[in-house]
């Protein structure tokens, strides 16, 4: 037997006391669901344009049921100029044409129904696309408009109204504030962008903006869509005022090794306005456009649109880049969201303490509002975990990664994430996955710059890589055109030599491979309800050892989750192995970097 070292419980329930109860085997779909992402520029490109569409999407759903997922969502494919890859919207109502038309989505809808599937679109609430016909009109109409008043339109500051109306940046770079010139040729007032220049912010104290979105709500809920993701959940109200800020606003943070979000771009001190006033920001936790308490109302009303459908229940999911846990709690709370993106778990570093820690905290301030916690590792805003976890753990996670700037160790990243994945499916709640994290796909970090085409690379002239290297078009057959993403040789982004070997047919039905381990959580998963199941600690938690107890919701099996994230192998106790990241080691200890799911025997 190999020796483990004392746990370490710091900052955790001791072993043997429930941290979370199982939830109920008869609650609603969305409290246990995997929900897939597909990013709809790249994953199928059904006409050989080089983008994938909303055909190549429903021709590749049978490999999402084959998969296991219960769920699929989708970034936005409504008409837009891609200004920031579709969340710059200019109409909601439709599709755009570089991926199909309304029918083409109606079939899609259809078909992820016939095969199980539910499914997700996603809603851009913040801002819409400069082109929309709002902010046409907007422009058109002049200060003083009703029509201007649907966005956030101010008169500058300084001689001539020269300044913008505050100091706020844009999270893409630059000002957060664009002049525009009037119908009679003059300078004229600032609209507020906190992204980039073209998506203006709309102003959701108008009650044409918070009708307007009921109505858009309405519209898919009547296609058959399933749910909601909400992009920018927390930045829809900003303080009253619009005071100046002096602290970051971006919203991918620096993170601390040890202790997980520093909190900058997210939370701040108190700092004072121009003419000297205090600004307590600590009593909301926020930057004066993020996470403001007027946003709760909007999402009741929402909910009660949803609500209206019956069952099964249509829901929505917040991406909210919100901390402390308690905040992102209120985002949750009965009559408002169903769920919301768990960022810190996101954020964890490879680290037994940090992910004890922020699996706890999360599981208790959700549990005290009734609400499931929704984990996630990847999407299309950050570096993939399977090249973030072969980067140095010290480090603050980076936006993007370049050919010049420190490469992962690619076997240490694979090896980590299929441990983190593991150990992420096991937990209770819900789950998202992120698409070809099921293959093991690594970030894109040598793309030549001429490629790029995230706004955040442009406004800040390189200094930031931006998010192009995560969204890179799957690839499905090894030797075809564009590894099979379509007919043409030349995607919209490049695909990186190491997609090649790791294309989905070189994984089908190989033992050992990502796509496989995949598959067997999944199904596991789904047939002892893991999803609705209890946590407790377990006696090998320790300073590199997550170890948890699972009893499943229907209270038939009890799953020992063991994570070794230090370098000595950990001995499992007495029980049936049913699955491990890795294989163990020769004496059927568990190697480091392994996650292995064991069977109990019944007491």
């Amino acid at each position: 037997m190999v020796p483990v070292s004392e746990p370490t419980l710091e900052n955790v329930t001791a072993p043997g006391e429930v941290v979370h109860p199982a939830d109920s085997p008869e609650a609603p779909w969305w409290r246990d669901a995997v929900i897939y992402q597909v990013y709809p520029r790249s994953w199928a490109d059904a006409d050989g344009d080089g983008i994938g569409d909303l055909p190549g999407i429903t021709a590749r759903l049978p490999y999402l049921r084959d998969l296991g997922v219960d769920a699929v969502w989708l970034s936005p494919f409504y008409v837009s100029p891609m200004n920031d890859a579709g969340y710059d919207v200019a109409d909601y109502r439709d599709v755009d044409p570089r991926f199909g038309t309304l029918a083409d989505a109606d079939t899609m809808i259809a078909t992820a129904h016939d095969l199980g599937l539910k499914v997700l679109v996603d809603l851009v609430p913040n801002h819409t696309s400069s082109e929309h016909a709002w902010f046409r009109a907007a422009l058109a109409a002049g200060p003083g408009s009703l029509e201007r008043d649907r966005y956030v339109f101010r008169e500058g500051r300084g001689p001539g109204g020269d300044e913008p109306p505050n100091n706020w940046p844009s999270v893409f770079g630059g000002r957060g504030w664009t002049r525009v010139t009037e119908p009679d040729g003059t300078p004229g007032q600032w609209y507020l962008h906190i992204f980039d220049v073209t998506q203006p912010d709309l102003n959701w104290q108008h009650p044409e903006v918070r009708e307007e979105f009921h109505d858009i709500l309405r519209f898919w809920c009547d296609r058959g869509v399933d749910g909601f993701r909400v992009d920018v959940a927390h930045g829809l109200v900003k303080r009253e005022g619009l005071p100046d800020w002096h602290g970051p606003v971006g919203l991918y943070d620096e993170v601390d090794a040890d202790t997980g979000p520093t909190g900058v771009g997210r939370d701040a001190e108190a700092i004072r306005s121009t003419d000297g006033q205090v600004l307590d920001h600590t009593a909301t936790g926020a930057a004066p456009m993020w996470d403001q308490d007027g946003v709760h109302e909007i999402y009741r009303g929402w909910r009660e649109v949803l609500d209206s459908y019956g069952s099964p229940d249509r829901i929505l999911c917040a991406e909210a880049w919100v901390t402390p846990e308690s905040r992102l709690a209120r985002y949750v709370r009965p009559g408002e969201m169903h769920q919301a993106f768990n960022f810190d778990f996101l954020d964890a570093h490879w680290a037994a303490t940090a992910l004890t820690t922020v699996i706890e905290s999360s599981l208790r301030s959700n549990d005290a509002v009734g609400a499931p916690t929704t984990w996630v590792l990847s999407n299309h805003d950050v570096v993939r975990h399977a090249s973030r976890l072969g980067l140095d753990q010290s480090r603050p996670r980076p936006n993007g990664i370049r050919a010049g700037d420190p490469q992962p160790d690619a076997e240490l990243g694979l090896r980590r994430a299929r441990a983190a994945t593991a150990l992420m499916l096991a937990l209770p709640g819900g789950a998202y996955v992120y698409q070809g994290e099921e293959l093991g796909l690594p970030e894109h970090t040598t793309m030549p710059d001429e490629y790029r085409q995230d706004p955040t690379f442009h406004r800040t002239h390189g200094a930031v890589t931006g998010r192009d290297g995560c969204r890179v078009p799957m690839p499905w057959v090894r030797d075809a055109p564009s590894l099979g993403f379509g007919p043409g040789s030349d995607p919209w982004l490049p695909q990186p030599d190491a997609y090649a070997g790791l294309a989905v047919d070189q994984q089908v039905g190989v033992e050992g491979s990502t796509l496989e381990l995949y598959r067997a959580l999944l199904e596991y998963r789904r047939k002892h309800r893991f999803g609705h199941g209890s946590l407790e600690w377990d006696a090998l938690t320790s300073s590199t050892v997550v170890a948890f107890r699972n009893t499943s919701g229907d209270g038939e099996r009890t799953l020992l989750v063991v994570t070794n994230l230090g370098d000595a192998p950990v001995a499992l106790p007495a029980g049936d192995v049913l699955i491990s990241s890795a294989p163990l080691d020769d004496d059927g200890s568990l190697p480091g970097d392994t996650t292995a799911w064991v069977r109990l025997p019944r007491e």
